[in-house]
């Protein structure tokens, strides 16, 4: 239900804005502001007070090898400061949830998966015992701080025997041993080449990710090895609750639509839609219902590739919601008007170049604020440290919250750590995402907020070179906004 917001509530907390800003070598100033009767500047969002809003639900980030070694290279003392700050309901972030892979992702040291023993389908072989060693101690870490920790889990790669390559990646490249002649397995048209670093694209990735699509599922789509994987799942989410770390949602994969030099796996509409419809959906029921199956992760600027599988009716029923990342955002205002009754995540920040600069951090606060203010109501956080320059054993240099510096062992909060602070330190569960000043205003992104006791929060990015000012709107009262240059800001009222 909408909390209402009257006039004289708007008085009542008119002299109680505070304020945080944060520019480059400035961060969390904190100030007080107050509502106006009078606008200045632009309106952006105009608010009555009645307006039924999306209930946010959780922030997370990811369980990763390489967070795991820039970790261990802290003092213990620093390893509680950390997790406190992240994970603590006293500290900065407020994360509750984690992200993990079944097998190697492309931040794991080396690619692996649970089960290396080839036609082993009846998972005799299964285990975790890799996990134990570098994601699990690392999640137990943040339990520390966060008892309620989630998990959702979504694989990049099956084990290699399940697939038509019989390798992790995807397409061949200098990172990676897969046989260059398999390269046509992926289009099998005529030949014309893919560039293996067009990952590497950053922000609209030049336009051209992914125009065509894989012509073939690069996973077996044989019923037995169908069966199998989807058990996997099932015994993934048994041996983690065995370390007490609970899985409550999974995805069946990892940007299926990522052709990729490190563990990845194409799938086509068709195959996606038989392996969770008439195998994964059903065995979760029947061995883990009380884990919420959702789709994706999906990263295709193809809006018509992904409303193919979103249109299936059984696959509407079977599902709890959608998993979006890097270009799929571009679509959400589309699909949650086209599917109004399923929930949208932001599965998988962007992780830049690792720069780990402030214009990095930039892009996070507009990504944090196009997300949410499109709808999505969990988001999650990609690496949240790293050394050096964060790059990965594939050759891709990545950003964090948090930088290691190899050599002396000194970490430092990134730019990006403070793009999620003046979001996450206030925006808790249930708190409502109720005005976007919408993508015109991608220079100056502002988003409105309310809480669950009437309260609004109001964040506000200005990316320019020039001081700014906006108003938002809220019922008879205006919150008159400058902002500095190159400036994060957020305003609560209470």
């Amino acid at each position: 239900m909408a909390v209402m917001l009257s006039t004289a509530s708007t008085g009542a907390w008119a002299q109680r804005v505070v304020t945080y800003s944060t520019t480059e070598g400035a961060e969390w100033e904190q100030g007080k502001a107050s509502l106006a009767n009078k606008p200045e500047g632009v309106t952006v969002v105009s608010l009555n007070g009645d307006e039924e809003g999306v209930a946010f639900r959780a922030w997370g980030t990811t369980f990763n090898e390489l967070d795991w070694d820039a970790f261990n290279l802290l003092t213990r003392n620093e390893q509680d400061e950390v997790m406190h700050n992240l994970f603590a309901p006293t500290g900065d972030l407020h994360f509750t949830h984690g992200r993990v892979s079944m097998n190697a992702n492309d931040y794991a040291r080396s690619w692996y998966s649970c089960d290396d023993v080839v036609g082993d389908l009846g998972l005799r072989h299964f285990n975790i015992e890799r996990d134990k060693r570098n994601i699990i101690p690392l999640a137990r870490a943040a339990q520390k701080y966060c008892p309620q920790l989630q998990l959702f889990m979504s694989p990049w790669s099956p084990p290699t025997w399940m697939k038509i390559n019989q390798d992790y990646p995807v397409v061949p490249n200098q990172h990676n041993t897969m046989d260059p002649r398999q390269g046509y397995l992926l289009y099998m048209d005529d030949g014309r080449a893919l560039n293996p670093d067009e990952m590497k694209l950053l922000g609209d990735r030049n336009g051209v990710f992914p125009r065509r699509l894989a012509s073939q599922d690069f996973f077996i789509q044989d019923p037995r090895y169908l069966q199998c994987y989807a058990e996997m799942f099932c015994r993934f989410i048994d041996l983690y609750a065995e370390q007490g770390l609970p899985i409550t949602k999974v995805m069946y994969q990892n940007e299926a639509y990522s052709y990729t030099p490190y563990p990845g796996c194409a799938w086509t509409a068709e195959g996606t839609l038989r392996f969770n419809n008439e195998y994964l959906a059903p065995t979760l029921a029947k061995h883990h219902p009380e884990v919420e199956l959702w789709i994706g992760t999906f990263n295709t600027n193809r809006l018509d590739y992904v409303e193919k599988i979103l249109d299936d009716p059984t696959l509407q029923k079977n599902i709890k919601g959608v998993g979006t990342q890097w270009e799929c955002r571009n679509n959400l205002p589309q699909l949650r008007k086209r599917y109004p009754n399923l929930r949208f995540m932001q599965s998988e920040s962007e992780c830049g170049n690792g720069s780990m600069d402030w214009a990095a951090g930039e892009h996070t606060f507009f990504l944090l604020s196009d997300n949410l203010g499109n709808g999505c109501d969990e988001y999650y956080n990609w690496n949240f440290i790293l050394t050096d320059s964060g790059e990965s054993p594939w050759g891709w240099k990545q950003n964090a919250l948090i930088q290691v510096d190899s050599k002396t062992r000194q970490m430092r909060y990134t730019a990006e750590y403070f793009a999620y602070k003046h979001f996450s330190h206030f925006i808790t569960p249930g708190t409502q995402m109720v005005g976007y000043a919408g993508r015109d205003y991608s220079r100056t992104p502002i988003v409105v907020f309310r809480t669950t006791e009437g309260g609004y929060i109001v964040t506000a990015g200005n990316f320019t070179d020039q001081p700014h000012k906006a108003n938002v709107r809220i019922g008879k009262k205006f919150l008159n906004i400058q902002t500095a240059p190159h400036s994060f800001n957020t305003f609560v009222m209470k």
